[in-house]
């Protein structure tokens, strides 16, 4: 059987380096419960810790940008990408992998995510982080047979129950965010209507929100998401 480094302190600090490296970033981590709905880390062994892998745009457009999956005209570029890179870390690791992209049926990214802390539910559909705010995509969960040796850290509030504002209702053009939620096929209907919108250059409600501004889109990675969400 191949051994593993120990799930230490100093483990963890090398696999936040190589996700970085690649263009990712840890995110959280958590210790599974059974309701958490955790496929096994490998077969026949539960996934003891999870760690919640995501990425901020312009910094993984750069690396993503000059990869094969970026240049080769097929489709889902981006999550070919991530499934190949992120794929080949957790096997050197001794890690499992899932991705928010398979399915159906999905896995429950934005409740595992949430069990690692320091985000919220944002109007936009997408959860808001404290530090990145509605910037922080979600890429995938490695899944640990093993439990890490570092107690975690008790889970901070994301930023959206504080924010009394909310300026990312009233900036969207199309009138697709409520109290209701995100209206999706609205949404749709307005780029595909609009093809000239600065919408198509990025959420203008994302781009509203308070919080994480040094993070936000650049204008071609933006441009590249919404051309993917148009798709």
């Amino acid at each position: 059987m191949t051994s593993h480094p120990a799930r230490d302190a100093v483990w963890l600090a090398d696999l936040g380096d190589r996700l970085a490296r690649a263009g990712f970033r840890l995110l959280g981590r958590f210790e599974p419960a059974p309701d958490d709905g955790m496929p096994d880390a490998r077969a026949g062994h539960a996934a003891r810790a999870v760690f919640v892998v995501g990425s901020l745009s312009n910094a993984l457009f750069e690396i993503f940008a000059r990869s094969p999956e970026a240049a080769d005209g097929l489709p889902d570029p981006l999550d070919r990408f991530t499934r190949r890179v992120l794929t080949r870390l957790a096997e050197s690791e001794g890690l499992g992998i899932v991705f928010p992209f398979e399915g159906p049926p999905y896995h429950p990214f934005q409740r595992w995510t949430l069990r690692a802390g320091s985000f919220s539910r944002s109007p936009m559909g997408v959860l808001a982080h404290r530090t990145f705010g509605p910037w922080a995509g979600l890429r995938a969960a490695l899944l640990s047979p093993e439990p890490l040796a570092v107690p975690a850290a008790s889970p901070a509030d994301g930023p959206c129950p504080t924010c009394s504002d909310m300026p990312c209702m009233s900036a969207c053009p199309a009138g697709a965010l409520s109290q209701a939620g995100y209206d999706v096929p609205r949404c749709l209907a307005y780029l595909r209507a609009n093809p000239t919108a600065p919408c198509h250059a990025g959420c203008l409600a994302r781009h509203a929100c308070p919080f994480g501004r040094a993070h936000a889109q650049s204008a071609q990675a933006g441009s590249f998401h919404m051309r993917s969400f148009l798709s």
